[in-house]
């Protein structure tokens, strides 16, 4: 009988993966369970969002392996409660060595939570407001075995402007790409990744 190709057998097979995820095991099963994933939880859509605002000038491994203490840290991920923090939480978290200690970037994850919660009130959410710009789809990608992955698109700087005129901070083409990556609007697995094939439908 054949087993499933979870992250927990996947290594039997010897898959071919990313380039980019061996660098930690972090990574990996990152990359084998969530990178590209269609996601459209308006909770876990915040979290990346928080993520992605300490991502600036830093590696996806460093914020990755400080994931788990960015979900204590940030009310595990709460937007309301994010959004109800004060100058006295923006001095604690300075003092906390388990995440970016970046006081324009702390702050712009509270504002962030304040914008998200805004935009939620609109017509189908946030969820609704962020996959308009793929027309609520997957864009697949092929991104050839060594070619190097976009970092912006035509989606991400439409993207970008808006988020912006909606308030949201560090909400540049960049990051705005990276965002979707993350949650699946764009397939940007190599076409030589076990992944990439997985995540066509």
């Amino acid at each position: 009988m054949d087993l499933p190709l979870t992250p927990l057998n996947m290594d039997a097979f010897n898959p071919v993966r990313c380039a980019w995820c061996l660098r930690s095991p972090e990574e990996i099963l990152y990359h084998d369970t969530e990178w590209g994933v269609p996601l459209h939880d308006e909770r876990k859509l915040f979290e990346f969002l928080l993520l992605d605002t300490f991502q600036p000038g830093l590696s996806w491994t460093t914020i990755i392996r400080k994931r788990q203490n960015f979900r204590d840290a940030f009310c595990q991920f709460d937007p309301e409660m994010v959004a109800a923090m004060k100058e006295s939480d923006v001095l604690l978290l300075m003092q906390n060595p388990g995440i970016i200690r970046n006081r324009s970037k702390i702050q712009g994850a509270i504002t962030n939570a304040r914008a998200f919660l805004n935009v939620q009130k609109m017509p189908g959410g946030f969820n609704h407001f962020i996959w308009q710009f793929t027309n609520e789809k997957t864009l697949q990608n092929q991104i050839k075995p060594g070619q190097t992955i976009p970092t912006v698109s035509f989606e991400s700087e439409c993207m970008s402007r808006e988020m912006r005129k909606l308030g949201f901070a560090f909400a540049g083409p960049v990051v705005c790409y990276a965002f979707m990556q993350a949650i699946g609007m764009v397939n940007d697995h190599s076409t030589d990744c076990f992944r990439h094939a997985q995540l066509l439908s």
